[in-house]
C-alpha cells in the first residue's frame, strides 16, 4: 500500500463495482462482479478473485465498500445508523473484514414524517459525497432527492442528516412498464424516455392535484386505445405520472421544512433531467449531480477518516 491506492465499492443486489483509485479518489482503474444476490462460492472468494490482479503489482489493498454487502444477505451485517446523524457517525460505524483491510459501510435509519420506519443501505455514500462536493449543504435546511430504484428525499439541517422518505418509483416503473397490459413492449428494451410524453404525465398530475396516481395510470393504456398517444410514448408518459407524483407528494410533504427551493438531485444523469424537469413543475430549481462521481467521493471521504483514525490510534 505505499502507492496510497485503495479500492472503493458499490456492492448491490444486481452488480459489484469496484474502483482502484489513488489517495485523493482519482479512479486509476476498475472491475466489476457479481451482485449480492449473484454470489454463491462466498464473498471472500468473489472479492480477493477481483482484486487479485491489483493485489499482484502493489501488495494488500484497503477497501471500502458500501451497498448491499453490509446487509443481512451481505458479507457481513453492519448495523443501521439511527438519524438523526452526523457524517462521521456513519464513517465511525464501518464494519471491518479482511483483517481490517475492509471497511464495510454501515446504512442509516429513521422514522419518516409518516411516523413510518424507513432505511437506506448505499446511498449514504452518495450524501457524503455531496456535502464533501457542495460544501454549501452543509449549512441551513437543505433538501437532496436520490432518484432510483427507491428514490430517497433526505433532509439536511446544518450538514445534520435529520430525516428522509422512501418512494419505490423506479421499481413500480419497472414493474408496470414490463409486467402489466400498461405499457406493451414486447423488445424490453431500455429506451431515452421521451421528453414530450414524459412532460405530459408530469403535467397530467399537476392537472388533477389532489388525484392520487392510481387514477390516472390507466391512460397510458387508454390514450394508446383511443389514439391520443403513439406507440412507443406510454412508458415515457408513465415515468411522467410516477416521478410527477413523487415529486409532488415530496414537495408537499417537505414544505414545512424548506425555505430553499433548489432541490439537490443526486444520481444517475439521465434520471436526475427527468426530476429536474419535475421539479420545474412545482416552481423548484434543480442542481444536479452525478451519483456516482457522489458515491466516489463519499467512499473516499470514508476511506480518509478511517486512515486518519488509524494514525491517530498508532501515535
Amino acid at each position: 500500500m505505499a502507492d496510497g491506492c485503495f479500492v472503493a465499492g458499490d456492492w448491490g443486489t444486481s452488480h459489484l463495482r469496484l474502483f482502484l483509485c489513488d489517495a485523493d479518489g482519482a479512479v486509476l482503474d476498475s472491475t466489476t462482479g457479481p451482485g449480492v444476490a449473484q454470489v454463491k462460492t462466498g464473498f471472500p472468494e468473489v472479492f480477493e478473485s477481483l482484486l487479485d490482479t491489483w493485489e499482484k503489482s502493489r501488495g494488500k489493498l484497503s477497501a471500502v465498500l458500501c451497498g448491499m454487502v453490509g446487509s443481512s444477505i451481505g458479507w457481513t451485517a453492519a448495523p443501521y445508523v439511527a438519524c438523526p446523524t452526523i457524517p462521521g457517525n456513519i464513517m465511525d460505524g464501518c464494519v471491518s473484514l479482511r483483517g481490517g483491510l475492509v471497511s464495510v459501510v454501515p446504512g442509516i435509519r429513521c422514522e419518516n414524517r409518516l411516523r413510518a420506519a424507513d432505511f437506506i443501505r448505499g446511498e449514504e455514500t452518495q450524501v457524503l459525497g455531496a456535502l464533501a462536493r457542495e460544501p454549501g449543504l452543509r449549512h441551513g435546511r437543505k433538501l437532496l432527492c436520490l432518484p432510483g430504484t427507491h428514490t430517497k428525499w433526505l433532509l439536511l439541517e446544518d450538514g445534520v442528516i435529520r430525516e428522509f422518505l422512501s418512494a419505490p418509483t423506479g421499481e413500480v416503473f419497472g414493474v408496470l412498464r414490463d409486467h402489466s397490459v400498461m405499457v406493451r413492449d414486447d423488445s424490453r428494451a431500455e429506451r431515452e424516455i421521451g421528453a414530450a410524453a414524459f412532460e405530459a404525465g408530469v403535467k397530467r398530475c399537476r392537472e388533477f392535484p389532489g388525484t392520487q396516481v392510481l387514477h390516472l395510470l390507466f391512460e397510458c393504456r387508454s390514450r394508446l386505445l383511443n389514439g391520443d398517444m403513439q406507440a412507443g410514448d406510454a412508458a415515457a408518459f408513465l415515468s411522467g405520472l410516477l416521478i410527477g407524483s413523487d415529486v409532488a407528494g415530496a414537495v408537499e410533504l417537505f414544505a414545512d421544512t424548506i425555505a430553499d427551493t433548489t432541490v439537490h438531485v443526486v444520481g444517475a444523469p439521465q434520471l436526475t433531467r427527468l426530476y429536474a424537469s419535475a421539479l420545474l413543475n412545482h416552481a423548484h430549481g434543480a442542481k444536479c449531480l452525478d451519483g456516482g462521481q457522489a458515491s466516489l467521493a463519499g467512499l473516499t471521504r470514508v476511506h480518509q477518516f478511517l486512515t486518519s483514525r488509524a494514525e491517530a490510534n498508532a501515535v
